[in-house]
């Protein structure tokens, strides 16, 4: 099998044992790698119910058959676990370079067990493994532990690590790599799954090694990767994520009134023009970082020269000047970007992050949070210095931080007082910066999400909100603020193929330039197969309906498809949707069916066979 280093590391952390396997050819064909063969791994070896804390839940990082090759944008990695966040099927993925470093050091992919008794960082280096103390680097942050790691190894190793947000159990802790100064580094961040990691004293995993990666045809297979790589080199993509970065989208989602804000209260943000792409470049951008193989340079590096929020580091991105700026009623483009830099550092998910700090300026306005229980801080919406403090409270989980530390949902269950109808998340997971009711199809997407509230599973806003047409799926929806029977296969179609972006390795914004025949042809000239695009498109299928299987088996039933209250029953105040909600279960009715689900969304006897998943027991 081409593509593959040959060699999955199995880490028992209680017993401090490593050993050495790999799948074989069959399964490797059915779940390529990524996000696709770590859940195998997951729904195999993981019983229902365990606590995602607990020695029980395994963390499998895994790279894909693409990943460190020359096609375009494929450096990225996928962690997969029990999500302390949801309790379902938990997923977090990430570019930079550490997924490339990680498959050269001679690894495909490493399956974490048990609880060590004591801080630990594994070390890859040149096709061998290691164990080490990592007691004096318990609560250090991401750019120290990273900066200490390589000054005690001696080399320019790259490292993946958590904050102490992840020391601490934060239930939306994040995983950063490549943080090669304070305040940079690429997040694996949702799900909680650096919670996870320190659950299991798990401090960081270093990387190095010059392995190359055995291709079925080299020649053909650089012709192939070469001619992709031009025509995102001239796409409109590249043009503008180039010069805005992802903050591009900001205009576009706020025109259309779609910009959380105010935690989704309304979706016009008035301070727009002093966050936007515009405003990071005239004020604190001062350089660009790609990922591994990326034709588009779409990272930005930022510094605030001077004043109180005086720093330097990578980003922000759109979803955080939503999170921590519009979400919170903050146009402070210096403390947004300030709290992004801190989020990086403590290692927390910004949407996350943002999103439950948003919820817990509504509840204060409410009366539902008081004086009493913040310990006299005012949680006002528009209040920069109270973002800052409650980023750093949430990540040291001290006095209302430890409340916000659990995220929305388990902060609605126990204030209650009607809080859960304004609590932003599906399944747990705290919505990302595009409100459904301007384009009622992401709704959907949202409740489907088997993550949660994500918007990456299916990535359907860039054609409605951005209006950009994405070639992986070659079908054209209704206008947004509808949604048709026909739009939600759409939606299934978007999923399917987009999952196999997290299992090769690959960026999903080459979705948006490169067809699915694009991949097919790279990916069987990489692995030396025949494989179509039909071949494609049922391998997402498959892999998304295992998700989906992992999470039946946890007691997931249609009820958790939902949306917040309200996205379901609060029309949008203003802006061009003012009127609007997402009328939800026609969607989902019409969705089922496409799927080959029954009506209570669960995978037909049918369905289970056609996907090669009759082996399920449910």
């Amino acid at each position: 099998m081409y593509g593959y280093m040959k060699k999955l590391l199995r880490v028992n952390l209680t017993a401090g044992t490593i050993t050495e396997e790999f799948p074989d050819e069959e399964t490797l064909k059915l779940y390529l790698g990524g996000c696709g063969l770590a859940t195998k791994y997951l729904f195999d070896e993981v019983k229902a119910g365990i606590d995602p804390l607990g020695p029980e839940n395994k963390l499998i990082f895994m790279t894909g058959p693409m990943t460190g090759t020359s096609a375009p944008s494929t450096g990225r990695y996928s962690v997969v676990a029990k999500s302390p966040l949801t309790g379902l099927w938990g997923h977090a993925n990430s570019g930079g370079y550490w997924g490339r470093d990680f498959k050269r050091a001679g690894f495909d992919g490493v399956i974490f067990e048990g609880i060590s008794e004591t801080p630990v960082f594994l070390v890859l280096d040149e096709g061998k493994a290691r164990l080490m103390d990592a007691s004096h680097l318990w609560g250090k942050n991401t750019s120290e532990t990273t900066k200490l790691i390589r000054q005690e190894l001696g080399g320019k190793f790259n490292v993946a690590t958590i904050g102490i947000g992840g020391e601490n159990l934060v239930k939306y802790a994040a995983i950063i790599n490549d943080a090669d100064e304070p305040h940079w580094g690429r997040a694996a961040g949702r799900c909680g799954l650096g919670a996870v990691m320190g659950s299991k004293k798990l401090k960081a995993i270093a990387v190095r090694g010059t392995a190359k990666i055995e291709v079925a045809d080299n020649e053909k297979y650089r012709e192939e990767a070469k001619l992709r790589f031009d025509w995102v080199n001239q796409s409109l993509l590249k043009m503008s994520l180039e010069v805005f970065g992802t903050a591009t989208m900001l205009d576009m989602v706020n025109v259309k009134g779609g910009f959380p804000t105010r935690n989704f209260q309304t979706g016009v943000f008035k301070g727009a023009d002093n966050i936007n792409g515009t405003a990071i470049n005239d004020n604190i951008l001062v350089d660009q970082k790609p990922c591994f193989a990326c034709p588009i340079h779409c990272g930005r590096i930022s510094e605030i020269k001077e004043g109180t929020y005086q720093s330097k580091g990578e980003g922000p991105e759109y979803e955080s000047l939503c999170s921590l700026g519009s979400m919170c009623d903050i146009d402070n483009l210096e403390a947004i970007t300030f709290a992004h830099f801190l989020c990086n550092e403590y290692g927390l998910d910004t949407i996350s992050a943002g999103a439950t700090i948003a919820f817990s300026m509504e509840c204060f306005e409410k009366k539902i949070l008081t004086l009493k229980e913040t310990e006299n801080i005012e949680i006002k919406f528009g209040d920069s210095d109270v973002l800052i403090k409650m980023v750093h409270l949430i990540a040291k989980r001290e006095g209302i931080g430890n409340l916000l530390a659990e995220g929305s949902k388990k902060m609605s269950e126990k204030l209650g007082h009607g809080s859960e109808a304004f609590a932003m998340h599906v399944k747990g997971l705290e919505l990302p910066a595009y409100d459904s009711r301007a384009a009622k199809i992401t709704g959907l997407g949202f409740a489907t999400a088997n993550r949660g509230g994500d918007h990456m599973t299916s990535f359907i806003e860039g054609p409605t909100f951005l209006s950009m047409p994405f070639l992986i799926v070659d079908a054209e929806l209704s206008d947004e603020l509808e949604a048709s029977k026909e739009d939600t296969k759409i939606l299934m179609d978007y999923e399917n193929a987009f999952g196999v972006f997290d299992s090769i390795g690959g960026c999903k914004f080459m979705g948006m330039v490169l067809t699915g025949e694009d991949w097919a042809k790279m990916i069987e000239t990489l692995m030396g197969y025949e494989f179509s695009e039909s071949d494609f498109r049922i391998l997402g299928e498959r892999i998304f309906n295992l998700q989906r299987l992992y999470n039946i088996r946890e007691g997931l039933t249609r009820a958790n498809d939902t949306l917040p209250k309200r996205l379901l029953e609060e029309p949008l105040p203003e802006g061009p949707a003012k009127g609007h909600i997402v009328d939800l279960e026609p969607l989902l009715d019409s969705y089922y069916e496409y799927r080959g689900w029954d009506i209570d969304g669960k995978p037909t006897s049918a369905t289970l066979e056609r996907l090669n998943l009759d082996w399920v027991k449910i």
